[in-house]
């Protein structure tokens, strides 16, 4: 009798939402039970098949511009963070925000206003079209934030007064993902400023080191 064999499933910890998506997503059912369907999410609440049907089934309607949703719509601001000009075509529009952006984005977009308030320069580390890093530089939209995504674009980087220089992160990106590039910025640039640690999305790294 032949034996069968067992795989064996190993299950990585932590695992699943991290805290900024389960907010968000509990914001999202929680304004369907108060408000009543319909409910529009501007951006997809979370990358995640299932609980976007879920939450359609219940009467969220995923958009990703303000104009698919009528004036005077409850719209839910999802996670990765919006613009300033969208929240303010929502409040001309006399729509109900719902602001379920995670609070380490809301950070890093304050931070963006407070640097460039004391004469800083800013670079940005992230992903370009990402839409977390769009909603953060459009807190300043007259200024060019120069997006690093790689090595060389540090190699590219011409700061103006570079005494006066910090960078900021994209939140979903681990320690592991921006160390080389922090790094080559700190040799070109030795009195760039780092960002709080408290800005780091210690989820991101747990989940990666887990895997």
């Amino acid at each position: 009798m032949e034996q069968s064999s067992v795989n064996k499933v190993l299950l990585a910890a932590p695992r699943g939402f991290c805290a900024g998506v389960a907010r968000a997503v509990k914001a999202v059912e929680d304004t369907l039970e108060i408000f009543g369907e319909p409910v529009y999410v501007k951006h997809e609440i979370v990358h995640n098949k299932h609980v976007v049907e879920s939450l359609a089934a219940q009467g969220a309607i995923t958009i990703e511009t303000l104009a698919e949703a009528p004036d005077g719509a409850t719209v839910v601001f999802s996670a990765h963070g919006s613009p300033p000009e969208h929240y303010a075509e929502a409040k001309r529009r006399h729509m109900r925000i719902i602001d379920a952006t995670c609070p380490l984005v809301t950070k890093v977009h304050l931070e963006v206003g407070r640097f460039l308030k004391d004469g800083y320069s800013i670079v940005y580390i992230g992903h370009r079209g990402h839409i977390e890093g769009f909603g953060v530089l459009r807190e300043a939209p007259d200024r060019q934030i120069p997006i690093i995504e790689t090595l060389a674009d540090v190699e590219k980087l011409d700061i103006g007064d570079p005494e006066k220089l910090v960078y900021l992160t994209q939140t979903t990106l681990s320690l592991d993902d921006t160390a080389g590039i922090i790094a080559a910025l700190q040799k070109k640039y030795p009195q760039i400023v780092a960002p709080p640690l408290s800005d780091i999305c210690f989820a991101t790294t747990n989940r990666q080191e887990a895997v």
